[in-house]
């Protein structure tokens, strides 16, 4: 464990203002959109570790694991709310449940064994492809009803393993899969928000553990979860997203979705020059 307290104000100063940033960007996408915050937390906080000079090979792993960390509490309080909340499809959430877990265990053992420049990478395309599905295909279905069989144990373990390698919860690829296969979008987003408790809390507790003796990490770090992070992005998050709900009903959908594309596009563009350069 390396809980560092020593460290220049300033580089503690730019990493509080920078997981503030991350909170308050990942509440309004979420509230809007209705995506999980992982998306926005992952490549804000990517640029905050650059700035302060943690090496690049510490930068993906502290921000995935300090994602996951953050959204423990979001995806629990949508958990929490799933028996009262009919829009969320309970009986999916059991039956992709140890599908879903299986994918995350793959995950965390891929996370814990690649370089910071294939997380990087890994996070870019797959994030360049969520852009791409909320700029021009969030209206489009492959099909009618979700897959059974092993189509039906595929697609929850792909969710589960993907979404932990790149540190968001069960919205952001959840809903492009389950909207694809014709669910309504609203009863999508409350269903994947739900799914998140069960990546973040393993996905977590993994990231903990493998980086418990990691050297140079930034200050208040445990592991590769940074608590400082936790405190500031998950507060900002529940401040920030009734604000994005304002902001869907008053402005066109298809904007937004483009903004919010276009935004993936400009963040991961420097995570990709750097993993290429």
């Amino acid at each position: 464990m390396h809980f560092t307290l020593a460290a220049s104000s300033g580089d503690v100063g730019t990493l509080a203002l920078g997981l503030a940033i991350a909170g308050v960007v990942g509440g309004l996408i979420a509230g809007t959109l209705g995506v999980d915050i992982g998306i926005a937390v992952v490549p804000v906080l990517y640029h905050v570790l650059a700035l302060i000079g943690v090496d690049e090979s510490l930068r993906m792993h502290l921000a995935i694991g300090t994602s996951l960390a953050a959204i423990v509490p979001v995806s629990m309080t949508s958990l929490a709310g799933a028996n009262e909340d009919v829009a969320v499809d309970r009986d999916l959430l059991r039956r992709w449940s140890v599908a879903l877990l299986a994918g995350v265990a793959i995950g965390c053992v891929v996370v814990s064994l690649s370089s910071g420049r294939t997380l990087a990478l890994s996070f870019a395309f797959m994030a360049l492809f969520v852009a791409l599905y909320f700029a021009f295909g969030g209206t489009r279905r492959i099909a009618e009803l979700l897959p059974e069989g092993i189509g039906g144990i595929a697609l929850p373990a792909a969710i589960g393993g993907v979404s932990t390698m790149m540190g968001v919860g069960g919205a952001t690829l959840g809903v492009p899969a389950l909207t694809l296969y014709g669910m309504p979008a609203p009863r999508a987003i409350a269903t994947a928000s739900a799914l998140g408790a069960l990546i973040a809390v393993p996905g977590t507790i993994a990231a903990i553990v493998t980086g418990w003796h990691v050297p140079g990490l930034p200050p208040y770090s445990f592991g590769f979860v940074n608590v400082l992070g936790v405190l500031l992005i998950a507060p900002a998050t529940f401040l920030m997203a009734p604000a994005g709900r304002a902001l869907a009903h008053m402005t066109d959908a298809g904007r937004l979705r483009i903004l919010f594309a276009l935004f993936i596009v400009l963040m991961t563009g420097r995570m990709l020059y750097d993993a290429l350069g």
